[in-house]
């Protein structure tokens, strides 16, 4: 670690309650690939006031940062971060409800909305009910499935700005919600939290729609093993994984890395795999399927570097 992470390390331990700032974390333990080595600094702000707080420190001297939510979309270096990392969870993924519309904050799990939103007889999130990340990443990243996206329901956003400015933008200041992006992810805001609109319907036909949906996660989706989800941006005109099927890639591994016998969209870690085990095996599962078809295919996992290559301070 440098000095300079030190200090970061100690400063920020001054600022914030005992606890929060871990050396050397394992940033396996915080990813859904169950891959990745340790993090310098490793920090969990309580709230959006005290992230704010955080952002600026590290801001004021230099210092890069990563911020992360679930780790359901990452693929970590072996080597670690040198940096710090900020995880928005728990502590900011308060839920309540107003009228029709639920206030959430970004730590909250997908799947802890859709809950919450099902005991309130409010129907429209069901789509979200089986995905793993929490409510900041979708809002950036546009998460969908079965034919629900965050578009469909987000009417507002709270976020910090790349200038580390709070502030609250609207569908109707256009938030450009496309295929897995939006001008957030462009322009390197962070959400803090949103405001989800829903529609009433009863408790009983909305598990029931949501029990369906994951009849069919259970049926076509490797869930018993560490991923990160769909590996691949589905192609215009084409499914990811039925090009990588049609390859004759189904099953194919580097290391502990493999594309899923069960659904070839997903890689999966088959027991150890290591960061280049699965950046190997996605740029093999690229060029096979580029020389097959002439499709390139662009990944949907997040891939770190050492630096970090999400949302961060790009003044160094």
């Amino acid at each position: 670690m440098t000095e300079q992470l030190a200090q970061a390390a100690r400063e920020l331990e001054a600022l914030l309650d005992s606890g929060r700032v871990l050396l050397n974390e394992p940033l396996k333990d915080h990813t859904s690939f169950r891959i990745g080595g340790p993090a310098d600094v490793f920090v969990s702000p309580a709230g959006e006031e005290e992230l704010l707080s955080c952002l600026r420190l590290l801001a004021e001297r230099d210092v890069p940062f990563l911020l992360i939510g679930n780790g359901s979309n990452l693929l970590a270096p072996d080597s670690g971060c040198r940096c710090v990392v900020l995880q928005i969870g728990k502590q900011m993924g308060a839920v309540r409800r107003e009228g029709n519309e639920l206030v959430c904050g970004a730590g909250a799990l997908l799947s802890q909305i859709a809950a919450f939103a099902k005991e309130e007889g409010l129907a429209g999130l069901e789509f979200a009910s089986g995905i793993p990340g929490t409510l900041g990443g979708a809002c950036i990243m546009n998460a969908g499935a079965y034919g629900g996206e965050m578009k469909d329901v987000v009417t507002e956003v709270r976020v910090i700005t790349k200038d580390l400015l709070p502030e609250l933008r609207t569908a109707a200041d256009g938030l450009c919600f496309g295929y897995r992006t939006s001008s957030l992810m462009q322009e390197g805001a962070l959400v803090t939290g949103a405001r989800i609109r829903l529609s009433e319907d009863s408790r009983e036909a909305i598990a029931a729609r949501m029990e369906e949906l994951r009849r069919k996660r259970v049926e076509k989706q490797p869930l018993d093993v560490p991923s990160a989800g769909s590996t691949f941006k589905r192609p215009e005109g084409y499914f990811a994984g039925k090009l990588i099927m049609d390859a004759g890639l189904r099953g194919f591994r580097v290391g502990d890395a493999q594309v899923s016998e069960k659904h070839c969209g997903f890689v999966v870690n088959r027991g150890n795999a290591t960061a280049a085990d699965v950046t190997e095996l996605i740029r093999r599962v690229q060029e096979t399927v580029e020389e097959r078809f002439g499709v390139r295919l662009e990944p949907e996992v997040r891939i770190l570097t050492e630096e970090g290559s999400l949302w961060r301070n790009e003044r160094r």
